[in-house]
């Protein structure tokens, strides 16, 4: 049986959320994520745009926040799209 590469376990969303709280503050750019073989996540060199997408952003307005983009990533990571939400729902100042 293949494990689904979607599913992070408890640790890799631990560690991404962790890297992410220091790697960013508020109004700040974020530090996109991707998951490596056997379960590590490192630091990418950008959001992928189907990411952008699905958090709701186009690449002009990644632009205008300063959001690393890589269009050469095609897949979405989980993670990095709730932290993109996030980080957009913050610096629009919504609580």
């Amino acid at each position: 049986m293949s494990r689904n590469t979607t599913m992070w376990t408890r640790r890799e969303w631990r560690e991404y959320f962790e890297r992410i709280q220091r790697a960013s503050e508020p109004f700040r750019p974020l530090r996109p994520m991707a998951r490596l073989g056997g379960g590590r996540v490192e630091p990418a060199a950008g959001f992928s745009v189907r990411e952008l997408d699905e958090a709701g952003l186009s690449l002009e307005q990644a632009q205008l926040l300063d959001l690393p983009v890589d269009v050469g990533r095609v897949s979405a990571y989980t993670p990095n799209v709730i932290a993109l939400r996030e980080f957009v729902r913050l610096s629009r100042g919504r609580p």
